[in-house]
């Protein structure tokens, strides 16, 4: 519920407690009074997201208040009142900065159309506050391939788009499993309403309970406003629950409520919001393998899984490769204003060879850089790639068993001894850290996992090293 805290300025008894009472009747937290001294101090000790304001009241003018208000950092919304209306003073109130006007004496219907109106701007207010921080770059991208493979998944999607069902999206890194999700909200019922991400993987661990569902004022240190949570944020719309794996054991239970109830309490609340949103998840891992080891809830695993979409490797559409490289290589030249006229033949056969264990997502920042290393007005070369053939193949969603090509090397230690799988994969992040000079955000995202996994494993490895960065104060291991 967007607004829940309304004051009511209103000198007239009568009128006062008529408001009160259908004000609470709809569930509103109501605050009444009848001086603009009295507002004040209410204002002072908490927020509040509506006011209803009379312009004549015992100890000055309700529009010398809303002028007032205007400079708070956080400001009601504003209805101006009175049984006195004049065009001029409709417009000297709307020009202060109110919400709206009304003639008293107003019926219920009225104040219920206005009551609606403040709701869907407090929502488009938050929903635009929290998408000015800057959309994902995946947010204006299409699912592009035209293989059997990914005929089968659009097909899938326009079965499931129209519908409300909860769905799981599994796939490994890179494979485009938020672009699933933005199609799957695109031709949705709700595809006007808001569409909230929120990357599980990358909100720390004591924070995304406050993330998820909001909190109250004062409900811990810097919690100086409330805050709602994207549940709210996303409500009437569609969530996306990205790396949903990666939400810690003692949040899964309020997400289970969330699914089932539809209903949540903000952090240090204790009144029940009820939220409508549909919800979207993705996750790279075998979610079923989490349920066994006891890092998932079976039953949320249930929850989530009404409707399972698997998002293919590219080593299984390898036929796609040619449309991904050149609609990458066009999208590139625009953004970084050089020319690359095409692919040259040697070049498209080595992108054709490659393994791909990093997906689409590789591909996509292998053409970046070819384009930028381009000589201008030439066309891509295997010497701009930086690739090397027979990269590992990760593990696979899909239910056969992927053999390495047969250019896979596979490698040895000093002394000539096959190296375990360990060692690789210990050699492989240390060289993502390496090549992003110890920033660990970069280097995860090189790495195609999330930056909690990368500490993980760094604090397996006893890695300790000076970083720089965005990164450097909390990505240190230890």
């Amino acid at each position: 519920m967007p607004i829940e805290k309304i004051i009511v300025l209103e000198d007239d008894l009568v009128v006062r407690k008529n408001l009160e009472q259908q004000l609470r009747y709809r569930r509103y937290d109501v605050a009444s009074t009848s001086t603009i001294a009295s507002a004040q101090e209410l204002l002072a000790r908490d927020n509040f997201d509506l006011m209803i304001v009379d312009v004549r009241l015992p100890d000055g003018e309700g529009t010398d208040l809303l002028r007032q208000l205007q400079n708070r950092p956080v400001k009601p919304l504003v209805v101006m009142v009175s049984g006195f209306p004049t065009v001029d003073l409709a417009v000297d109130c709307m020009s202060q900065g109110a919400f709206t006007f009304l003639t008293k004496p107003f019926s219920n219907e009225q104040l219920a159309v206005v009551l609606k109106r403040a709701e869907e701007h407090t929502q488009l207010v938050k929903v635009n506050q929290y998408f000015s921080h800057g959309e994902d770059e995946a947010s204006g991208y299409e699912l592009l391939g035209s293989s059997p493979i990914m005929e089968d998944l659009r097909q899938l999607l326009r079965k499931v788009a129209p519908t409300q069902a909860t769905v799981l999206i599994q796939g490994e890194s890179g494979t485009g499993k938020e672009l699933v999700a933005r199609a799957l909200y695109r031709n949705s019922p709700r595809s006007e309403a808001p569409f909230i991400k929120v990357n599980c993987a990358a909100v720390p661990e004591n924070l995304i309970e406050s993330e998820f569902f909001g909190h109250e004022k004062g409900a811990f240190t810097g919690a100086l406003n409330k805050r709602e949570g994207r549940f709210e944020l996303a409500h009437g719309g569609t969530i996306l629950l990205d790396e949903v794996s990666e939400v810690a054991t003692t949040v899964q239970a309020k997400l289970l409520r969330v699914l089932q109830e539809r209903e949540l309490e903000r952090v240090g609340g204790n009144r029940t919001v009820k939220v409508d949103v549909r919800v979207l998840a993705t996750t790279n891992r075998r979610l079923e393998e989490s349920v066994e080891k006891g890092d998932f809830r079976q039953d949320l695993y249930f929850r989530l899984n009404v409707v399972p979409i698997s998002v293919p490797p590219l080593r299984e559409h390898k036929d796609d490769i040619p449309l991904l490289a050149d609609q990458f290589r066009q999208r590139f030249t625009r953004k970084h204003g050089v020319e690359a006229h095409g692919i040259s033949n040697s070049c498209m056969q080595m992108l054709m060879d490659h393994a791909w264990p990093g997906n689409v997502r590789e591909l996509q920042n292998v053409i970046e850089r070819a384009v930028i290393l381009c000589n201008e007005g030439g066309i891509l070369e295997p010497a701009h790639l930086g690739i090397l053939s027979g990269s590992p193949v990760p593990p696979s969603f899909s239910s056969g068993s992927a053999l390495p090509p047969s250019g896979f090397l596979s490698q040895t230690d000093d002394q000539g001894e096959f190296c375990p799988l360990s060692e690789i994969e210990k050699r492989h992040i240390l060289s993502a850290l390496d090549r992003s000079h110890g920033n660990r955000t970069h280097a995860a995202k090189m790495l195609g996992i999330s930056i909690r996994t990368l500490r993980n494993k760094l604090n397996e490895y006893n890695y300790r090293a000076l970083t720089s960065g965005p990164d450097a104060g909390s990505g240190n291991a230890g």
